[in-house]
Protein backbone atom coordinates (compact mmCIF):
# COMPACT_ATOMS: atom_id res chain seq x y z
CA UNK A 1 0.00 0.00 0.00
CA UNK A 2 3.08 2.44 1.01
CA UNK A 3 4.66 1.89 -2.79
CA UNK A 4 1.10 2.45 -4.38
CA UNK A 5 0.49 5.61 -2.77
CA UNK A 6 4.26 6.72 -3.48
CA UNK A 7 3.43 6.24 -6.98
CA UNK A 8 -0.08 8.37 -6.50
CA UNK A 9 2.33 11.23 -5.07
CA UNK A 10 4.80 10.50 -7.98
CA UNK A 11 2.45 11.04 -10.56
CA UNK A 12 0.86 14.34 -9.21
CA UNK A 13 4.25 15.93 -8.40
CA UNK A 14 5.56 15.04 -12.21
CA UNK A 15 2.53 16.20 -13.33
CA UNK A 16 2.54 19.82 -11.32
CA UNK A 17 6.57 20.04 -10.47
CA UNK A 18 8.78 16.70 -12.06
CA UNK A 19 10.03 15.97 -9.17
CA UNK A 20 8.39 12.70 -8.23
CA UNK A 21 11.49 10.11 -8.20
CA UNK A 22 12.21 11.67 -4.97
CA UNK A 23 9.10 10.32 -3.41
CA UNK A 24 9.00 6.70 -5.48
CA UNK A 25 12.88 5.91 -5.66
CA UNK A 26 13.54 6.03 -1.36
CA UNK A 27 10.65 4.28 -0.20
CA UNK A 28 11.56 1.27 -2.51
CA UNK A 29 15.28 1.97 -0.87
CA UNK A 30 13.00 1.70 2.34
CA UNK A 31 11.79 -1.61 1.49
CA UNK A 32 14.88 -2.74 0.94
CA UNK A 33 14.90 -2.83 -3.02
CA UNK A 34 18.37 -2.54 -4.42
CA UNK A 35 19.56 0.54 -5.47
CA UNK A 36 19.85 -0.07 -9.06
CA UNK A 37 16.73 -2.24 -9.00
CA UNK A 38 14.66 0.45 -7.54
CA UNK A 39 15.66 2.88 -10.25
CA UNK A 40 14.74 0.74 -13.18
CA UNK A 41 11.43 -0.36 -11.70
CA UNK A 42 10.53 3.05 -10.41
CA UNK A 43 11.02 4.27 -14.20
CA UNK A 44 8.94 1.61 -15.46
CA UNK A 45 6.18 2.32 -12.97
CA UNK A 46 6.46 6.27 -13.61
CA UNK A 47 6.09 5.84 -17.38
CA UNK A 48 2.33 5.42 -17.31
CA UNK A 49 1.91 8.38 -15.22
CA UNK A 50 3.69 10.66 -17.49
CA UNK A 51 1.34 9.53 -19.94
CA UNK A 52 -1.81 10.43 -17.82
CA UNK A 53 -0.19 13.85 -16.90
CA UNK A 54 0.38 14.22 -20.50
CA UNK A 55 -3.21 13.48 -21.42
CA UNK A 56 -4.87 15.72 -18.50
CA UNK A 57 -2.73 18.80 -20.54
CA UNK A 58 -3.82 18.19 -23.83
CA UNK A 59 -5.54 21.86 -24.02
CA UNK A 60 -2.10 23.24 -23.47
CA UNK A 61 -0.87 20.46 -25.90
CA UNK A 62 -2.63 22.69 -29.29
CA UNK A 63 -0.40 24.19 -31.86
CA UNK A 64 2.73 22.01 -30.14
CA UNK A 65 2.98 18.95 -32.68
CA UNK A 66 5.91 20.38 -34.42
CA UNK A 67 7.70 21.53 -31.65
CA UNK A 68 7.38 18.45 -30.17
CA UNK A 69 8.31 16.16 -33.06
CA UNK A 70 11.41 17.95 -32.80
CA UNK A 71 12.52 17.96 -29.18
CA UNK A 72 10.81 14.69 -28.94
CA UNK A 73 13.92 12.94 -31.03
CA UNK A 74 16.12 14.59 -28.21
CA UNK A 75 14.49 13.33 -25.30
CA UNK A 76 14.30 9.72 -27.17
CA UNK A 77 17.84 9.89 -27.63
CA UNK A 78 19.15 11.26 -24.10
CA UNK A 79 16.79 8.63 -22.42
CA UNK A 80 18.18 5.66 -24.30
CA UNK A 81 21.58 6.56 -23.37
CA UNK A 82 20.83 7.13 -20.48
CA UNK A 83 18.86 3.87 -19.30
CA UNK A 84 22.27 2.09 -21.28
CA UNK A 85 24.58 3.84 -18.76
CA UNK A 86 22.14 2.83 -15.93
CA UNK A 87 22.72 -1.03 -16.91
CA UNK A 88 26.11 -0.53 -18.06
CA UNK A 89 28.08 1.26 -15.33
CA UNK A 90 28.94 -0.76 -12.55
CA UNK A 91 25.96 -0.85 -9.63
CA UNK A 92 29.13 0.77 -7.34
CA UNK A 93 29.39 3.98 -9.54
CA UNK A 94 25.29 4.25 -9.16
CA UNK A 95 26.22 3.88 -5.82
CA UNK A 96 28.65 6.61 -5.79
CA UNK A 97 26.49 9.26 -8.32
CA UNK A 98 22.91 8.54 -6.91
CA UNK A 99 23.37 11.11 -4.12
CA UNK A 100 25.07 13.67 -5.80
CA UNK A 101 21.95 13.55 -8.38
CA UNK A 102 19.46 13.02 -5.93
CA UNK A 103 21.01 16.66 -4.02
CA UNK A 104 21.26 17.83 -7.30
CA UNK A 105 17.68 16.91 -7.34
CA UNK A 106 16.55 19.19 -4.48
CA UNK A 107 18.36 22.10 -5.18
CA UNK A 108 16.20 22.15 -8.34
CA UNK A 109 13.34 21.82 -5.94
CA UNK A 110 14.09 24.78 -3.89
CA UNK A 111 15.18 26.91 -6.80
CA UNK A 112 12.53 26.12 -9.25
CA UNK A 113 10.17 28.95 -8.38
CA UNK A 114 13.27 30.99 -8.78
CA UNK A 115 14.05 29.98 -12.07
CA UNK A 116 10.26 29.94 -13.28
CA UNK A 117 10.09 33.69 -12.30
CA UNK A 118 13.51 34.47 -14.40
CA UNK A 119 12.09 32.44 -17.47
CA UNK A 120 8.95 33.68 -17.33
CA UNK A 121 10.16 37.28 -16.42
CA UNK A 122 12.36 36.43 -20.36
CA UNK A 123 9.19 34.96 -21.86
CA UNK A 124 7.39 37.73 -21.09
CA UNK A 125 9.72 40.38 -22.67
CA UNK A 126 10.37 38.45 -25.91
CA UNK A 127 8.11 39.16 -28.69
CA UNK A 128 6.32 36.25 -30.89
CA UNK A 129 6.78 32.54 -30.52
CA UNK A 130 9.71 30.27 -31.77
CA UNK A 131 9.02 27.31 -33.26
CA UNK A 132 11.51 25.07 -31.44
CA UNK A 133 13.13 27.25 -29.62
CA UNK A 134 16.97 28.69 -29.70
CA UNK A 135 19.88 26.97 -31.16
CA UNK A 136 20.91 25.29 -28.11
CA UNK A 137 17.50 23.88 -26.88
CA UNK A 138 17.27 20.44 -28.80
CA UNK A 139 21.19 19.49 -27.46
CA UNK A 140 20.08 20.88 -23.21
CA UNK A 141 16.91 18.58 -24.61
CA UNK A 142 18.49 15.71 -24.93
CA UNK A 143 21.32 15.97 -21.98
CA UNK A 144 18.08 15.77 -19.71
CA UNK A 145 17.39 13.27 -21.10
CA UNK A 146 20.59 11.41 -20.19
CA UNK A 147 19.81 12.80 -17.14
CA UNK A 148 15.99 11.47 -17.14
CA UNK A 149 16.95 7.66 -18.52
CA UNK A 150 20.11 7.58 -15.41
CA UNK A 151 17.84 8.95 -12.58
CA UNK A 152 15.62 11.52 -13.59
CA UNK A 153 14.46 13.24 -9.99
CA UNK A 154 13.68 16.83 -10.90
CA UNK A 155 13.96 16.63 -14.68
CA UNK A 156 10.80 18.38 -15.32
CA UNK A 157 12.32 21.48 -13.12
CA UNK A 158 15.13 21.17 -15.69
CA UNK A 159 13.05 20.65 -19.00
CA UNK A 160 10.99 23.45 -18.10
CA UNK A 161 13.59 25.76 -17.03
CA UNK A 162 15.52 25.07 -20.39
CA UNK A 163 12.06 25.32 -22.29
CA UNK A 164 11.40 28.86 -20.85
CA UNK A 165 14.92 30.01 -21.43
CA UNK A 166 14.82 29.22 -24.68
CA UNK A 167 11.42 28.78 -25.91
CA UNK A 168 9.27 31.70 -26.39
CA UNK A 169 5.80 30.53 -24.85
CA UNK A 170 3.46 30.49 -21.47
CA UNK A 171 4.57 28.70 -18.29
CA UNK A 172 1.16 26.55 -18.92
CA UNK A 173 2.30 25.43 -22.49
CA UNK A 174 5.65 24.72 -21.24
CA UNK A 175 4.68 22.28 -18.52
CA UNK A 176 2.54 20.09 -20.74
CA UNK A 177 5.45 19.86 -23.37
CA UNK A 178 7.32 19.05 -20.18
CA UNK A 179 4.84 16.44 -19.36
CA UNK A 180 5.28 15.20 -23.31
CA UNK A 181 9.41 14.98 -23.23
CA UNK A 182 9.36 13.32 -20.06
CA UNK A 183 6.88 10.68 -20.88
CA UNK A 184 9.37 10.15 -23.81
CA UNK A 185 12.51 9.58 -21.71
CA UNK A 186 10.87 7.47 -18.91
CA UNK A 187 9.11 5.40 -21.93
CA UNK A 188 11.75 4.78 -24.08
CA UNK A 189 13.79 4.27 -21.11
CA UNK A 190 11.36 1.50 -19.86
CA UNK A 191 11.80 -0.34 -23.25
CA UNK A 192 15.33 -0.25 -23.35
CA UNK A 193 15.21 -2.00 -19.44
CA UNK A 194 12.21 -4.42 -20.54
CA UNK A 195 13.72 -5.02 -23.68
CA UNK A 196 17.63 -5.89 -22.28
CA UNK A 197 15.47 -8.17 -19.72
CA UNK A 198 13.84 -10.37 -21.97
CA UNK A 199 16.38 -10.49 -25.43
CA UNK A 200 19.55 -11.56 -25.52
CA UNK A 201 21.50 -8.93 -26.97
CA UNK A 202 25.40 -9.34 -27.55
CA UNK A 203 26.42 -6.38 -26.15
CA UNK A 204 23.62 -5.56 -23.30
CA UNK A 205 24.84 -5.59 -19.70
CA UNK A 206 25.21 -9.43 -17.47
CA UNK A 207 22.69 -7.43 -14.95
CA UNK A 208 20.09 -6.42 -16.98
CA UNK A 209 17.62 -9.47 -16.57
CA UNK A 210 17.60 -8.94 -12.64
CA UNK A 211 17.26 -5.29 -12.60
CA UNK A 212 13.21 -5.15 -12.69
CA UNK A 213 10.78 -6.47 -9.77
CA UNK A 214 7.64 -6.45 -11.53
CA UNK A 215 5.10 -6.39 -8.92
CA UNK A 216 6.86 -3.16 -7.75
CA UNK A 217 6.36 -1.54 -11.12
CA UNK A 218 2.97 -2.58 -11.30
CA UNK A 219 2.16 -0.96 -7.83
CA UNK A 220 3.39 2.43 -9.07
CA UNK A 221 2.14 2.19 -12.39
CA UNK A 222 -0.96 2.31 -10.85
CA UNK A 223 -0.34 4.61 -8.62
CA UNK A 224 1.42 7.08 -11.12
CA UNK A 225 -1.83 7.36 -13.43
CA UNK A 226 -4.62 8.29 -10.80
CA UNK A 227 -1.84 10.77 -9.56
CA UNK A 228 -1.20 11.95 -13.33
CA UNK A 229 -5.12 12.58 -13.51
CA UNK A 230 -4.95 14.24 -9.64
CA UNK A 231 -2.17 16.67 -10.96
CA UNK A 232 -3.63 18.01 -14.02
CA UNK A 233 -7.11 18.69 -11.82
CA UNK A 234 -6.55 19.35 -8.85
CA UNK A 235 -2.37 19.45 -8.29
CA UNK A 236 -2.09 23.09 -9.30
CA UNK A 237 -4.57 23.87 -6.20
CA UNK A 238 -1.51 22.61 -3.89
CA UNK A 239 0.65 25.09 -1.69
CA UNK A 240 3.63 24.81 -4.07
CA UNK A 241 6.40 25.84 -0.52
CA UNK A 242 4.36 22.53 0.99
CA UNK A 243 5.11 20.37 -1.79
CA UNK A 244 8.46 21.55 -2.34
CA UNK A 245 9.41 20.64 1.41
CA UNK A 246 8.22 17.14 1.44
CA UNK A 247 9.97 16.31 -1.85
CA UNK A 248 13.44 17.66 -0.06
CA UNK A 249 12.67 16.34 3.11
CA UNK A 250 12.52 13.01 1.66
CA UNK A 251 15.46 13.33 -0.45
CA UNK A 252 17.80 14.24 2.08
CA UNK A 253 16.49 11.18 3.72
CA UNK A 254 17.51 8.83 0.80
CA UNK A 255 20.79 10.50 0.80
CA UNK A 256 21.21 9.92 4.51
CA UNK A 257 20.33 6.30 3.76
CA UNK A 258 22.82 5.61 1.39
CA UNK A 259 25.82 7.73 2.36
CA UNK A 260 25.08 6.66 6.33
CA UNK A 261 26.51 2.97 7.09
CA UNK A 262 23.84 0.33 8.09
Amino acid sequence: MAILLAGVAAGTINTVVGSGTLITFPTLLAFGVPPVTANVSNTLGLAPGSLSGAIGYRAELRGQRRRLVVLGSASLLGGVVGALLLLWLPSSAFDAIVPVLILLGCALVILGPRLQRRVAARAAGRGGLAEHGAWWVWPAVGLAGVYGGYFGAAQGVLLVAILGIGVADTMQRHNASKNVLALLVNGIAAVVFVLLAFVDVPFAPSSSAGSIDWSVAGLIAVGSVIGGQIGAKVGRRLPPPLLRTVIVVVGLVAVAAFLLPT
